[in-house]
């Protein structure tokens, strides 16, 4: 029945109808097939072995202070790169900008003590490397990032469990992509692939030593087919 529901909304979004018959002269019975075992397949392999005692909710000014604290101490304790400051600052920078979506920056509880956080933002694709990006600040696809998890709770699960939660939120929200650059060893078992299989590309570093840090996941079967473009941070002074 779930898997019913979201397909309605897919189609639903592409065609404003939900008359049975017109959606299925419109997809095809083979589709509607293929989506249905698209779900399926995702959402076996995301909920093995994932925890269920995390909940997130959206930020509020009364989790900032936390906020600060547990990303200073997650990326200088679990990062060579960063002590923290420079993130810290890029979730001040994307909180007063345009691209912020307060619904979708969230906070990670265990026992009601914030163990996590991380930001989905709009976020527009420039059409070159060079940079240039769309003025309209609302788009179909949006950026994860940054994302932190309690120093004291590395290595527990804590990070699948939000983030699964997360994604989820965007898909039922109606986005057609998840952009994130990271750790593909661990954001590939989240539903991501290299972004450059979507005709989306990387500009950090361009050509990024690493292509496949850059990666993209759709939020329904074809959802970033007529989506392409450069992922350039030029909005941004701390990105």
């Amino acid at each position: 029945m779930i898997y019913w529901i979201k397909i309605k909304a897919i189609i639903f979004l592409r065609y404003k109808t939900d008359d049975l018959a017109k959606n299925i002269q419109n997809f095809g019975k083979s589709y509607i097939l293929s989506l249905i075992k698209y779900f399926y397949r995702k959402e076996n392999k995301m909920t093995k072995s994932i925890r269920k005692d995390i909940k997130i909710r959206p930020e509020t000014h009364k989790d900032y202070q936390d906020i600060v604290s547990l990303v200073l101490r997650s990326f200088k304790e679990g990062t060579p790169y960063s002590d923290g400051t420079d993130v810290v600052a890029l979730i001040e920078e994307i909180r007063d900008s345009k691209y912020y979506i307060p619904e979708l920056s969230f906070v990670a509880e265990l026992e009601n003590k914030v163990v996590g956080h991380f930001m989905f933002s709009h976020f527009p694709l420039s059409p070159t490397k060079e940079g240039g990006h769309h003025n309209n600040a609302k788009t179909e696809i949006i950026m994860l990032a940054p994302v932190a998890v309690h120093a004291d709770h590395f290595k527990q699960g804590i990070g699948t469990a939000m983030l699964t939660q997360g994604i989820n939120k965007v898909k039922e929200l109606g986005y057609r992509g998840i952009t994130v650059e990271g750790d593909f060893n661990f954001y590939n078992r989240l539903g991501f692939e290299t972004s450059s299989n979507y005709d989306i590309y990387p500009t950090s570093g361009f050509p990024m030593e690493e292509p496949r840090c850059m990666m993209c996941q759709e939020t329904y079967p074809g959802s970033l087919a007529e989506i392409k473009g450069y992922v350039v941070y030029d909005m941004y002074y701390n990105a």
